[in-house]
């Protein structure tokens, strides 16, 4: 029996690929992988957070993003598309197509049961090498539960839970509060968590 083999990609052979793609790819190291589609929760939860911090940003440099901007993690090589990302800089690109970004302030995963441990472990892991990344959020859309990580001057990252529907989310790196029942408007949570 013989193992079939994926085909190596360069970066540039990738951005090829999935700029005309109907469907959005990551790529590491010559992979691609393919996205698995949201759910509604995900959906509402990802629109729900950016709608708001977006209302919030008006007249400030800072610009979000959602999923369908791709990420560059340079040192590592990763193209990942967030669910939301953030630049309070002015946005820097791989390239003059302006689709690939390069220095975000905030990276927002909202996870899910396929995507959790990779978001908590081996993606968390490559975003700490993006030296303007200051905070990595993650969202839950089983419970009102967002957990802010926060970079700290010795490189370490400080979590800060908020918990609760009753209670309020608090970005570190800009003057930005919503309450948690904003985040999670119109959001029906599972009977039994995923885990």
């Amino acid at each position: 029996m013989s193992a079939i083999l994926k085909p190596f990609l360069t970066p540039q052979q990738y951005l090829a690929q999935e700029r005309k793609a109907e469907f959005r790819s990551e790529y590491y190291k010559g992979e691609v992988f393919a996205m698995a589609g949201a759910s509604a929760n995900h959906t509402l939860i990802k629109d729900n957070l950016a709608g708001e911090t977006r209302n919030e940003l008006k007249g400030r440099q800072c610009r979000v993003w959602t999923r369908d901007m791709r990420l560059l993690v340079s040192p590592t090589g990763l193209y990942t598309y967030p669910d939301i990302v953030i630049v309070c800089d002015q946005p820097r690109f791989e390239d003059d197509v302006l689709d690939t970004l390069l220095n975000p302030r905030i990276v927002i995963e909202v996870l899910s049961e396929s995507t959790e441990k990779y978001d908590r472990s081996t993606k968390f892991e490559q975003y700490c090498e993006i030296q303007s990344l200051q905070e990595y959020i993650l969202v839950s859309q089983i419970s009102p539960s967002i957990e802010r990580f926060v970079r700290q001057p010795d490189g370490s990252w400080l979590l800060t839970a908020f918990r609760g529907l009753q209670n309020t989310f608090e970005y570190a790196s800009i003057p930005i509060k919503i309450p948690l029942a904003e985040i999670y408007s119109q959001v029906e949570f599972p009977d039994k968590p995923y885990r």
